[in-house]
């Protein structure tokens, strides 16, 4: 799922990575809102309302959009940077660091949100903090699988899926209309599980307010111990045929 990449990436291991991560995407975006409403996944509304704020001169709201903004820019430069770097010495390795980093965050917020005195901070700095986790996720995703999967916005989502839907009446060829079907259930795939992160995330903020992020770092955590697990079954699978190849 993230360390499959180039030639050997498959749709199966886009479709894993979309389905996992835009349910975290999801859940952050739902918490974000009921918690400090902000959106945390994007920042198309943020310029928006950057530029209203300006024009009516109340500079000081202004630049809190614009840091929101940087936040979510600063979030997928140390995403790539870290792969970058890490992939010189272990390109199976390149996406543990903003991963962890990730968790890193979503737990913080989390147990920090438990101290009696938590809500007589500033609530942007949970936007701050938010907006760059998922800066490092939708950075993470574009680059693995080379801008076919993004799980933390819904705008191009949904331009992509109607340029491919109208496709469908002009595509006749069998291996272009399997091609393409293939692209629409994963884009599908992306907008229902964001969507289902909300709702749940929605419901458990209920009860668990800023602890909802927690589901999160356990689908992250899913996603890493997944991705461990086939990576080992598959190296087991072929060390036995080697080893058979040898033998006979």
């Amino acid at each position: 799922m993230f360390r499959h990449q180039g030639s050997n990436r498959t749709s199966k291991h886009n479709l894993r990575l979309a389905i996992l991560l835009s349910f975290v995407a999801g859940t952050v975006n739902i918490t974000g809102v009921l918690a400090v409403n902000t959106l945390t996944t994007n920042v198309t509304g943020h310029f928006a309302f950057f530029a209203e704020e300006t024009t009516k001169h109340n500079y000081q709201s202004a630049i809190v959009f614009l840091i929101y903004t940087l936040f979510f820019l600063a979030g997928a430069f140390v995403s790539n940077f870290l792969a970058e770097l890490i992939s010189k010495k272990n390109k199976n390795l390149s996406h543990l660091p903003a991963i962890a980093i990730e968790i890193a965050i979503l737990i913080s917020v989390g147990l920090f949100s438990m101290l009696p005195n938590f809500y007589l901070f500033e609530e942007k700095w949970i936007a701050f903090a938010l907006l760059f986790a998922m800066g490092i996720q939708n950075a993470l995703v574009t680059k693995i699988s080379k801008s076919t999967v993004r799980t933390t916005h819904l705008t191009g989502l949904f331009t992509d899926l109607g340029i491919e839907l109208s496709q469908l009446f002009f595509y006749k060829k069998t291996e272009e209309r399997i091609a393409l079907k293939t692209i629409i259930y994963l884009r599908l795939s992306i907008i229902f599980f964001f969507f289902l992160g909300c709702f749940m995330g929605g419901f458990i903020y209920g009860f668990l307010l800023l602890k909802t992020l927690f589901i999160a770092v356990i689908f992250l955590f899913i996603a890493l111990y997944y991705d461990y697990i086939r990576f080992h079954l598959i190296t087991i699978k072929r060390k036995k045929s080697i080893l058979i190849k040898h033998k006979y």
